[in-house]
């Protein structure tokens, strides 16, 4: 199969294949999605295919406005009608209750829920509207390998594996969206990401934040709670304290292989690196190396003769806390010592 590069303005190109129940991926404001029709179990099950996902990992459904939500979830309640209005479109994931055999159990990982999006990139909510059908849209990657915030990420890992891919440049944030679970009594948060819980709490009062991976027996309500992800080949651990930089130059001259540093400005300036160093900048802050970590661990992920990337931590405050969340999944909580 010829994957093809659907520009803005081509998205009916786009949104035919969709129609045909082939894949397109498709950017947001967070990372690039791979997209099918919802509705199509057969384009579901191919997603599943090309990522090389377990299938009981639910999908998240991406939608061009709230009536499509209506259609599918039970009745929204007054909590989930004012984030809608603060959020969307925005990096606001949220799990709701279904109405009865209204999306296929590969959507939903047979579960009674389901997760719904509603994108803030144009070209996308574009497409959705041209498709006419609500889209599934996981991360379009190879299932554990880092989110990709270019098209070209998407080129590298399913080329020859769907039908295209929408190029509308660079995504926003770099981090997913963050999943909101509003299908129990008390709204919780299964994965941090740009909309923060001090945001959603200031909409709609106090939020459980469970983080957790599930066991081997337990279907996921989200992405990211079974499953190894964002791991490029490289082995990945976390530098914590600026103190421990020095230590770092250190024990990379002592390497026999080649070394990736992914860190910010600051912490690249200050040292003399070895030979053997690769550095990838994270910009100046939390903000940036937030939208800069996936692109960095991808970068190092096409050197194999790269067999080590240590990362710049960040505490775990606003956006830091979907950093880290990232961050420890692709080094296996593996720190610097």
């Amino acid at each position: 199969m010829e994957t093809k590069i659907f520009k803005p303005d081509q998205i009916d190109q786009a949104a035919a294949e969709i129609k045909k129940g082939n894949l397109v991926s498709f950017p947001t404001e967070t990372v690039y999605g791979l997209g099918a029709d919802a509705t199509n179990v057969q384009a579901v099950e191919k997603v599943y295919q090309a990522k090389g996902r377990p299938s009981d990992n639910p999908l998240i459904v991406h939608v061009a406005d709230i009536s499509t939500v209506e259609k599918y979830a039970q009745p929204l309640n007054e909590k989930t009608k004012q984030l809608i209005k603060q959020f969307w479109p925005g990096p606001l994931t949220i799990i709701l209750k279904l109405k009865p055999h209204v999306l296929s159990s590969k959507v939903t990982g047979g579960l009674k829920t389901a997760a719904f999006r509603n994108p803030d990139k144009e070209a996308t909510l574009n497409l959705i509207r041209k498709a006419g059908v609500p889209l599934v849209g996981p991360s379009a990657n190879t299932s554990g390998k880092p989110s990709p915030t270019l098209a070209k990420h998407v080129y590298h890992d399913l080329n020859g594996k769907i039908a295209g891919i929408l190029d509308a440049g660079a995504t926003d944030f770099g981090v997913e969206s963050t999943v909101l679970d509003l299908s129990t009594n008390h709204p919780t948060i299964l994965r941090p990401g740009a909309v923060t819980s001090q945001a959603i709490e200031k909409v709609i009062g106090p939020v459980v934040d469970e983080q957790k991976h599930v066991g081997k027996t337990e279907v996921p309500k989200a992405p990211g709670m079974k499953y190894t992800h964002y791991s490029p080949t490289a082995s990945v651990q976390i530098v914590d304290n600026e103190n421990q930089w020095k230590s770092v130059t250190e024990w990379a001259a002592n390497q026999s292989g080649k070394v990736g540093i992914l860190a910010t400005d600051a912490i690249l300036n200050d040292y003399n690196w070895p030979q053997n160093v690769e550095t990838y900048s994270l910009g100046n802050d939390v903000k940036s190396a937030s939208h800069a970590l996936f692109a960095g661990l991808r970068n190092f992920d096409l050197h194999s003769d790269i067999t080590d990337i240590l990362v710049e931590g960040f505490t775990t405050e606003g956006i830091g806390e979907a950093y880290m969340n990232r961050l420890n999944k692709s080094a296996g909580q593996k720190h610097f010592e």
